[in-house]
Formats: C-alpha cells, structure tokens, sequence
C-alpha cells in the first residue's frame, strides 16, 4: 500500500489539533451520546428527589414541607410557561408576508452580477 491510498485528514478535522477541552468533550458526538446524556439526568433527578426525604424542611407554607414539592412545583410552572407561550404565539402571530415590500429579503437580486464561488470543490 502506498500512502496516496490513506488520505489524512483536513488539519482542522484532526481531533489531535482540537483543545484539551474539545478532546474531552468528543464523546458527546459520538450516536447514542443523547440517551446516556439523558438516562444521566434522569438518574440526577431521581437520586435528589429521594434525598429530600433524608433532612427537615421548614418551609413558611405547609405544603413546602412534602418532599419533592419543589421539584413537582417546578416542572409543572415550566409546562404552564410553555403551554402559555404557545398560546400567546397564536395571538401574536403575523403572517410570512406581513412587511412585504419593507422586507430586506424581498429585494431582487440581478443573477447576472452575482459572483458565483466554489466552495469545498463543489
């Protein structure tokens, strides 16, 4: 074999030039990173809401004193905030056309003046 049949990668593509931080965070891109991202949180979460049970809480209301209030509390004040979000959008919503000619991307451009450039060897 000679060396034209194993092409090196581009200098910027070499994970060996990438910085301390970006080597070790190359894992994060690798398939099946997002499942392990999340079965880790998941983990994180359950194992805080057990150890709520483990001290006193003294809280001004009554029902700050459950265990796991704060985290049930949490969760359902973002669904509301994304469900409220959603609905106001509805309302504030303006059609693709709405600036027409004000619009800065409704200007024509002249094809013939356009400078057309390669990139990559496309």
């Amino acid at each position: 074999m000679t060396s034209e049949n194993h092409a090196t990668p581009p200098e910027k593509d070499n994970p060996l030039t990438y910085p301390v931080l970006g080597r070790l965070l190359l894992w994060v891109d690798r398939p099946g990173s997002a499942t392990t991202v999340f079965r880790v949180l998941a983990g994180l979460c359950a194992l805080v809401f057990v150890l709520d049970f483990t001290y006193e809480k003294h809280g001004y209301f009554a029902v700050e004193n459950l265990p796991g209030f704060f985290g049930v509390y949490g969760f359902v004040m973002f669904t509301g905030l994304i469900i409220a979000a959603k609905t106001l959008r509805f309302f504030i919503k303006r059609p693709e056309d709405f600036y027409k000619e004000t619009a800065v991307d409704c200007e024509e451009y002249p094809v013939d003046q356009l400078e057309k450039v390669k990139h990559d060897g496309l």
